[in-house]
């Protein structure tokens, strides 16, 4: 049969629409069913058409195909002009293969149907089979016809009478009964029989439904190859055709990825299988261990408790043997086992009861619990309360005394006698039964002093306010903020720079995270720096050889902290380790060397990270990455630029407090000098100190100048207040150390004053240090005039006094030198 008759078999739906595969498939289904149509078509209330559509769509799913490929538009386009070369060609390929092959099939199983059917079976009319194989091609010239109605097929019988009918017929073949179903067999016999034949039937039935839908997807592919083919032999130029051909190499490229891909997904799903499996092996393994262990159990419990039924089922017979000692012994042990019983259950009702005790207790406890924490709570706040009145009430009295000042007379007597009983009297030591809630030792964890030890007399009152202030932000606090404080870093996980982890840091890190955080911080600072074995390297650099800056960091060490008990403890080892993380840094760049300050910056990162290693990059990342480039140089060119950039900003954001200081002729950089030096290492108190490292480490310089703008805001009152400049330079030696709100501090600075922009500090920092440099030519260019013109002049010995050319001088001779300025 030629090709086109399987394409018109395949039924010629119009372009667009999705219909069933009708004709010569639909045929053989009708086949397969083996019904009597005639039958089904005369049965009252029977609507064949509705019947039909609904068995075809359970039997044959629809073809979803391209438009244009198949039916009547298909049929009707004309064939594309092949050249001559090309007209005796045949292409091989699957859809020809599957025309053939459905032919072949539908032409023996149409011989079968009328040659070999089963006796009694009413034959198919010949004409109706060959309207349903070869519907008529459509007649253009009758009026009236449509098309689409010539082509629709007759009215099949439904599937369910097909296969009751032809369950109906007789077989001799059938393999229960060799000489057919004969009419004296038994009902259950023939139930049976068609029992079978329905089962075969269905399985059959079954097979040709998975070779319609294979049928199916090599229809569609073939149709898609036909359509691909189609345009390749229309393409008017060669260009075209290898732009076709182009496009079929990039899918099946395309494709062989995706199969690269499966098989990639493939392996590994098997490789997941394997591992189940053996994991699913070794579960067994051990149930089958479990399983053996419980039934040796169970062996041993059913001996025991055999041996136990027959002792007590059959007792010795006391008239056949005599009682003697081993009976006794039994039954002694037998009366011993019974009182051993009731005491089991006596036992067993006290630890019930005992339970039911232990119970009530346990929520009884709880409870009290719950209020003795909230009433703990209630204590810390009043007690903080008390340490705010009593400072406050201190800080009264020294206004007082400072208003008074050397004054005589009752009042005054009456005021020291009140300072000097505040100085005394101690909050624990007013009641011999107070409860201390949150102690304040006398370092803390980092082992700085928390109380300052003022050697002036007149400081000790402040230093008792200081006191109360730092004990009172200290229970305040600690329920209020360092507690979600620690969870919020508990929970964070896996540093990586984000805002929120920016947020966090200006908070402050709880001091069991601060060591894992700053070295997160150093090494993002110093990871193109670092290099395995290099700090060793410089140590042992500095054991073969002196460093020229040995000398100055040895006098430095016992200057460093002398508040903290690690640096002043004969018997600590971090003057040690401070020692030798300054040698090898000295090593590190010998373009700085050492500068007094970096003494006080290594001590603090030793503090906190512990390791001689660690502080030393801390010191690294500080002076090399964060710090401009010639900051701790010879002139402090970098340094003197920032006081006057702070002077800047000071002018900027506090403009009465910088006009009350100019009045006064009052200059800030003799106490921000060494802020910026030393990053406040002298200045704040530990808690603040350590609060800002830790947005310094992440940020950088600006850190800095917010800070110190804020401490200046936080005692701007305080400041304004004094009218001489000698109180003024008094009260900046010590008053960053009165800061005791950190959360306050730290609003201030990241709050009120913003905006603070870093390329305003940039722009700042480049004006001035253009004119800073001037400056210094300007002072070379005088230092050099003065020693050209001393140079010029004679040098002139004065009477009385020997010159170096002279030798010593005779006894009794008199001689003068110069006195060292430090001297004189």
């Amino acid at each position: 049969m030629p090709p086109v008759l399987f394409a018109d078999r395949a039924g010629r739906q119009p372009p667009g629409q999705h219909r069933p595969l009708r004709g010569g498939l639909r045929l053989q289904a009708g086949r397969l069913r083996g019904g009597n149509f005639r039958d089904q078509d005369s049965q009252p209330g029977y609507h064949p058409k509705e019947q039909e559509e609904a068995e075809l769509e359970e039997f044959l799913c629809p073809v979803k195909t391209p438009p244009g490929l198949v039916g009547m538009a298909a049929a009707l386009q004309p064939a594309p002009a092949m050249p001559s070369a090309l007209q005796n060609i045949s292409l091989k390929h699957l859809g020809t293969e599957i025309q053939n092959t459905m032919y072949s099939i539908r032409g023996n199983r149409q011989a079968q149907g009328t040659g070999h059917g089963p006796p009694g079976e009413d034959p198919l009319p010949s004409s109706e089979p060959q309207r349903e194989e070869r519907p008529s091609s459509p007649d253009p010239s009758a009026p009236g016809k449509d098309p689409g109605e010539t082509l629709k097929p007759a009215p099949k019988p439904s599937l369910t009478a097909n296969l009751i009918q032809k369950a109906k017929r007789p077989n001799n073949n059938f393999p229960l009964f060799a000489e057919g179903l004969t009419r004296n067999r038994t009902v259950q016999e023939k139930a049976l029989a068609l029992e079978q034949q329905v089962l075969m039937l269905t399985k059959e039935l079954e097979s040709q439904k998975e070779l319609v839908r294979i049928l199916h997807k090599a229809l569609e592919a073939a149709q898609q190859e036909k359509r691909a083919t189609s345009a390749y032999l229309a393409a008017a130029e060669d260009k075209d055709r290898l732009e076709l051909v182009r496009h079929k190499v990039r899918q099946i490229a395309e494709l062989g990825r995706r199969v690269e891909a499966l098989e990639q997904e493939r392996e590994s799903l098997a490789q997941t299988a394997s591992l189940r499996e053996q994991q699913v092996q070794e579960l067994q393994e051990h149930v089958q261990l479990l399983m053996d262990k419980n039934q040796a159990k169970q062996q041993v419990i059913c001996k025991l408790s055999e041996k136990v039924t027959q002792d007590f089922v059959r007792p010795p017979n006391p008239l056949l043997v005599a009682p003697d000692a081993a009976d006794r012994d039994f039954l002694s042990q037998q009366e011993k086992m019974e009182h051993l019983k009731d005491d089991m259950e006596a036992y067993q009702t006290q630890n019930r009861f005992l339970n039911s005790e232990i119970h009530q207790v346990t929520k009884i406890w709880r409870k009290v619990a719950e209020k003795e924490r909230t009433l703990l709570m209630k204590c810390a706040y009043l007690q903080a309360k008390n340490y705010q009145v009593e400072s406050k009430y201190l800080a009264g009295l020294r206004r007082l005394q400072e208003t008074m000042g050397n004054q005589g007379g009752e009042s005054a007597e009456l005021l020291r006698q009140l300072i000097q009983e505040a100085l005394q009297w101690e909050a624990s030591e007013a009641s011999a039964d107070s409860v201390e809630l949150s102690p304040i030792s006398e370092y803390d964890e980092y082992g700085f002093q928390t109380v300052p030890n003022y050697e002036v007399e007149d400081l000790k009152l402040l230093a008792k306010i200081q006191v109360l202030e730092v004990r009172s932000h200290h229970l305040l606090a600690h329920e209020a903020t360092e507690r979600p404080l620690r969870e919020r870093w508990a929970a964070l996980g896996e540093l990586a720079p984000s805002v929120e982890l920016k947020q966090l840091l200006r908070m402050g890190v709880s001091q069991e995270h601060r060591p894992r955080v700053w070295r997160w911080l150093i090494h993002r600072r110093v990871q193109h720096l670092q290099a395995p074995g290099r700090y060793q390297e410089l140590l042992s650099r500095g054991q073969t050889c002196k460093h020229p800056a040995a000398r100055q960091i040895e006098l430095d060490l016992n200057r460093t902290f002398t508040n903290n008990k690690h640096f002043t403890c004969p018997t600590s080892s971090f003057p040690d380790k401070l020692r030798r993380v300054l040698l090898a840094f000295s090593w590190q760049n010998p373009s700085i060397g050492y500068c007094q300050g970096l003494n006080r910056l290594a001590a603090v990162a030793l503090l906190v990270l512990g390791e001689e290693e660690s502080a030393f990059w801390c010191l690294v990342a500080i002076v090399e990455t964060i710090m401009p480039a010639d900051y701790y140089s010879k002139t402090l060119t970098a340094s003197q630029v920032d006081q006057r950039v702070l002077q800047d900003l000071l002018s900027e954001k506090l403009p009465r407090l910088m006009a009350h200081l100019g009045q006064l002729r009052v200059d800030l950089s003799f106490v921000t000098f060494n802020w910026f030096l030393v990053v406040f290492a002298d200045s704040l108190i530990s808690n603040i100190l350590l609060q800002v490292w830790d947005a310094f480490l992440y940020e950088g310089t600006k850190v800095v100048f917010r800070y110190a703008l804020a401490i200046f805001k936080y005692t701007e009152e305080e400041i304004l207040r004094l009218q001489d400049n000698l109180e003024i330079y008094q009260y900046l030696r010590f008053f960053t150390k009165t800061i005791c709100n950190s959360r306050k501090l730290m609003s201030i600075a990241f709050n009120d004053m913003n905006p603070f922009p870093m390329k305003q500090l940039q722009q700042l920092r480049a004006v001035h240090r253009e004119r800073l440099e001037a400056e210094l030519r300007e002072l070379e260019q005088l230092k050099a005039e003065y020693l050209e013109t001393r140079a010029a002049q004679d040098p002139v010995v004065p009477e009385g006094c020997a010159s170096d050319d002279e030798g010593d001088g005779e006894p009794g001779e008199a001689t003068c030198t110069p006195q060292s300025p430090l001297h004189s």
